[in-house]
């Protein structure tokens, strides 16, 4: 792992195939309805998923589309059981949904294991030989920036909705926010999102140093918003101070030690640090980040919510409900079902702008957060 002080040179992701679709969209009325329907053909509407890997972001993701599309009428389920894997959600929701309109095809399940780069070509060519030959999943929920990548490499021949991705724009998922570039693709997008959060972190705690764990490579960059923390960086004048923490083809505890020595070699050299996306951030390596700044006495800023200061980081955005989420997913898929094209629909769906603090750890560093802060602030937490 290496650390190199970066004032703000930009970086680009490397490109992904972009589809052979025009770049232009011939807008046609909107299909908005929602209802549960069957396809044209009388039969149920079946549902494949591709994974980018095992993170804790894609269960939850995949439980509120489920729990959405169920506020739709599209289906019932049984309590989902707590502390399941992607895999093991998807084989629960294929041997327990209730559907007369779709169901989850319990061996329509892709994952190139444990975000192993070498595995993902096999996958990847599992999948569309499945889709060319068999032409018998109508519908790809693609789970993370990989999954979404991959998906735009075969062309989207389904219908794909990509969920959970960290930036679709900057990993070249989508072509923009108003137009995904392809016709059967849509991924959620928040322009600007991970600026604006850096921002508000620069407004709150002026610092010169911020520090930046990721990957040094074209996913990790994304995962890691390191073109939106140069760019703000660019405007504000400050320093991003990057540390490289290596994850592909390694084991997920392998990972997360990299991250924990990056977080400690980083921070002597900085004066604030941003906690992304990182495939060795799993939720027990969480709090350990926290505890490391906090014996720095470093603020600290958590790019995926609340979820993060709970457990010791210093601020972030409040998380939206799940809920929420998973209904716009879920909106997405039943208007897809209705006739609707991917392309056509939205993909802009914004979090609610709520400011999540843990005074707990603004005492342990010595950070006195200004009145008009804790008075903006949504979720206050007190835990050690």
């Amino acid at each position: 792992m290496t650390c190199t002080a970066v004032a703000g040179t930009p970086t680009r992701a490397a490109s992904v195939a972009p589809g052979n679709a025009p770049s232009s969209i011939t807008r046609q009325p909107l299909v908005s309805a929602v209802t549960p329907t069957l396809r044209p053909d009388g039969k149920k509407w079946r549902l494949g998923y591709l994974g980018s890997g095992e993170h804790t972001e894609y269960p939850r993701t995949l439980r509120a589309i489920v729990q959405g599309l169920a506020q739709l009428g599209w289906l019932s389920t049984p309590e989902l059981p707590a502390d399941l894997s992607s895999e093991q959600l998807w084989a629960f929701l294929a041997e327990h949904t209730t559907s007369a309109y779709l169901e989850f095809v319990h061996d329509a399940w892709w994952q190139p294991g444990h975000f192993d780069a070498e595995q993902r070509p096999k996958v990847r060519d599992a999948v569309m030989a499945r889709l060319s030959t068999l032409s018998d999943i109508d519908l790809i929920i693609a789970m993370g920036t990989w999954a979404g990548q991959d998906m735009v490499t075969l062309d989207a021949p389904v219908p794909t909705i990509v969920a959970a991705a960290s930036d679709a724009v900057s990993a070249h998922i989508v072509e923009s926010p108003a137009d995904s570039g392809l016709d059967n693709l849509l991924a959620r997008v928040q322009p600007e999102h991970h600026q604006q959060q850096v921002r508000l972190f620069h407004d709150i705690v002026p610092f010169k140093r911020l520090g930046l764990v990721y990957e040094n490579t074209p996913e990790g960059k994304t995962y890691g918003a390191v073109d939106a923390a140069q760019q703000v960086a660019r405007e504000r004048g400050f320093d991003v101070i990057a540390c490289h923490a290596r994850s592909t083809g390694l084991t997920r505890e392998q990972a997360s030690k990299n991250v924990l020595d990056c977080y400690r070699r980083l921070a002597p050299d900085i004066d604030a640090a941003y906690v992304t996306l990182h495939i060795g951030t799993a939720d027990t390596t969480t709090g350990h980040i926290a505890q490391i700044l906090r014996q720095a006495h470093i603020p600290s800023f958590a790019m995926l919510g609340s979820e993060y200061v709970e457990q010791g980081i210093l601020l972030s955005l409040a998380q939206a409900d799940y809920a929420y989420v998973g209904l716009f997913y879920a909106k997405s898929i039943a208007r897809i079902f209705n006739g609707a094209q991917a392309r056509q629909l939205n993909q802009i769906w914004m979090d609610p702008q709520k400011l999540a603090i843990n005074l707990y750890t603004a005492r342990l560093i010595g950070f006195d957060p200004p009145v008009d802060v804790l008075l903006a602030a949504d979720e206050v937490f007190e835990n050690n």
